[in-house]
Parts: C-alpha cells; sequence; structure tokens
C-alpha cells in the first residue's frame, strides 16, 4: 500500500527516505503532513527546545565511586555509575 518517497528537508536541504512504514505510523496516528525536515534535523530541533541537559552528581551505591546521572538523587533510591548498572542489567537478563 506504501512505498518509499524521497522528500527534501527544508532545514538542511539533504533528500532523505520516508519509509512505508514511517508512513503507515503518519496513518494510523491520523498525521496528514509528510514530515518537512530529516531524523537529522528533527532531532537537532527537539534538542535545542529542550535546552541541554542537566547533570547531577551522585555517589555510586555499589562501588562507592563518582557517578552522573540526569536527575536529581533522592535519599531514599540508590543510584549506580554506568558500570555498575550495565552489571545489574545483565545479571537480570
Amino acid at each position: 500500500m506504501y512505498e518509499d518517497k524521497t522528500l527534501v528537508c527544508k532545514e538542511c536541504g539533504n533528500e532523505f527516505v520516508f519509509t512505508a512504514g514511517e508512513q503507515e505510523f503518519y496513518a494510523e496516528r491520523g498525521f496528514q503532513n509528510e514530515p518537512q525536515r530529516c531524523k537529522a534535523c528533527r532531532d537537532a530541533k527537539k534538542a535545542a527546545l529542550r535546552g541541554p541537559k542537566q547533570y547531577f552528581d551522585a555517589v555510586c551505591a555499589a562501588c562507592g565511586g563518582p557517578a552522573k546521572i540526569p536527575f536529581e538523587p533522592k535519599a531514599d533510591r540508590p543510584v549506580y555509575c554506568s558500570e555498575c548498572f550495565a552489571k545489574m542489567r545483565e545479571e537480570r537478563a
């Protein structure tokens, strides 16, 4: 039913593909307009609207090392550094 379309980004002028899957996604949600920007330009625009991410310093509950996290730590919840968090995820899987 849908076929891939090549569109031109209004921001950078590069061509990008509006895939059949993306078209189906748009139709399911009732979107009537095709995207006007490529993925890179859409992501850049979203990031600019959100502003820079704020990171907080914390101490890892597992190893005691420093951790930078994108949310404000709470005293009642443990915080883990990236390495310890990844190890915990592997153990669960």
